[in-house]
């Protein structure tokens, strides 16, 4: 896996703090002279206060490589977001490669029937894609199957996805793409995605008593 920061909105915290502060006055402010106290002080009465909507403004755009089929099912649920994925209809699956869970691979019997399936499905896709079009041939193609995906997602959504899916109760390699976004983001934009990630590095966990982890995150595990 692979997750890159390819674009986003120039100054993230700069831009959603000047949203915020055009809210409140007569005229839209100079942004060019906004401070950067004056840009986490504004930030942080906007987190505080549940007013959302100013970081919309901000929005980031991701290429993400070598991820699951399963993860991409996943990941399109969160609607508030922009997809482009490799496309099995017309892009031939010359290099099957299959996502590999550890589960998997560190149990031999397990790992053994797992790659001979793969290995069976690679066959039959390279024996239908030459009697029938790549579209028809896909069929066979499992979850495992690698993709790319460019995402674009604005900063009030990658909050909520974070919150979700940085969670220890999302699967493990949305999980981990999850928080590989969460580093990206936090380098250009810090202030907005100070406490992004699971909401147990904030606070009580949601869930409730059966579902919650026996070791929640600390900040620094998020």
């Amino acid at each position: 896996m692979k997750v890159e920061l390819v674009s986003h909105t120039p100054e993230p915290d700069r831009t959603a703090a000047h949203a915020a502060l055009t809210c409140y006055n007569e005229d839209i402010p100079d942004r060019e002279k906004m401070g950067g106290g004056q840009v986490r002080e504004i930030l942080e009465k906007i987190k505080e206060s549940g007013h959302h909507s100013v970081i919309e403004h901000a929005s980031f755009t991701f290429a993400i490589h070598d991820v699951s089929r399963s993860l991409t099912h996943q990941l399109v649920r969160h609607r508030l977001a922009s997809y482009s994925q490799q496309s099995q209809r017309y892009v031939d699956i010359e290099k099957f490669d299959p996502v590999v869970p550890d589960s998997i691979s560190e149990n031999e019997e397990c790992s053994e029937k797992y790659q001979d399936f793969m290995e069976e499905v690679k066959e039959t896709y390279n024996d239908l894609k030459e009697e029938v079009p790549l579209e028809d041939a896909r069929y066979v193609l499992p979850n495992a199957t690698k993709s790319n995906i460019i995402v674009t997602m604005n900063a009030r959504e990658l909050w909520h996805f974070f919150s979700l899916r940085c969670c220890k109760r999302a699967q493990w390699e949305i999980r981990d793409m999850a928080n590989r976004m969460l580093d990206e983001v936090k380098e250009v934009a810090p202030i907005i995605f100070e406490d992004a990630g699971a909401p147990c590095t904030r606070g009580p966990c949601p869930e409730s008593p059966e579902f919650q982890c026996d070791e929640p995150p600390t900040k620094d595990d998020s």
